[in-house]
């Protein structure tokens, strides 16, 4: 039976992030001088886009569609996918540009802090017998460090104390811990059981931890957009000198 910090958790965060998600979209707007008109519709249009993703993963767990693993290929696979690849599509687009020329690298950083507390409700999950075990950081999840070291390196940043090197070395580890725990998800769902039966990813098929979807593509969709700023300022760094120089 689940705990009500994980009843309640997990939606909190879910919802939490949208909210940051659209305040991000207005608050780039805003840095980039957008028509007053053009900006509320913008974020207008981020806002509802949100509210419907959210909406459809709901529809699809209390429908029980993400639950069918008699069907072929299983829901929850097409489901995984379809969550990274809006995340990474997302990322990658002209909105994703937008997004990391306008944000600065400490809100880049510092947002993603939420897998802290959400590392933590992944944790009471696991000793509620709702999540396996494996998932958490008693198991082998360690992407709890992500959220610390993003908590403690925010300010720096903010402070203009935190090396280049040091935000690239961030955020190339974070990416990783977040590739391990989404592979160890994938591997403990009942398409692939590769921790046994008693260690299955099905909870996720369930409202409202589908929600958990909303974590894993705003951390894949925050590393791709600083990424994004990284390279840019390292371009316009590295072309500095050339533009001074022909005058």
């Amino acid at each position: 039976m689940e705990s009500n910090l994980v009843r309640w958790g997990i939606p909190a965060i879910a919802l939490g992030l949208a909210l940051l998600f659209v305040l991000g979209v207005a608050r780039a707007e805003r840095v980039l001088g957008t028509d007053a008109t053009l900006a509320r519709r913008r974020v207008a249009l981020a806002a509802l886009g949100v509210a419907l993703w959210m909406a459809l993963i709901a529809l699809a767990a209390l429908s029980g569609l993400l639950a069918r693993f008699d069907v072929k290929p299983p829901p929850m696979l097409l489901w995984f996918a379809t969550v990274l690849g809006t995340a990474v599509v997302a990322g990658a687009s002209s909105f994703g540009k937008r997004l990391a020329g306008a944000l600065s690298l400490g809100a880049l950083v510092g947002f993603q802090a939420f897998r802290l507390p959400l590392e933590l409700v992944m944790h009471q999950a696991a000793a509620d017998g709702l999540m396996p075990s494996v998932m958490s950081f008693n198991g082998y999840n360690f992407d709890i460090l992500s959220g610390v070291s993003a908590a403690l390196l925010a300010p720096l940043i903010f402070a203009q104390r935190a090396p280049r090197w040091l935000i690239v070395a961030w955020n190339a580890l974070g990416s990783a811990l977040l590739f391990a725990i989404a592979t160890i998800a994938m591997l403990a769902s009942p398409v692939i059981r590769a921790f046994g039966d008693a260690q299955l990813n099905t909870w996720v098929t369930r409202f409202p931890y589908c929600w958990m979807a909303v974590m894993v593509a705003a951390a894949l969709f925050g590393h791709l957009l600083l990424a994004r700023k990284l390279l840019a300022e390292r371009t316009h760094l590295g072309a500095a000198p050339l533009r001074s120089a022909t005058g």
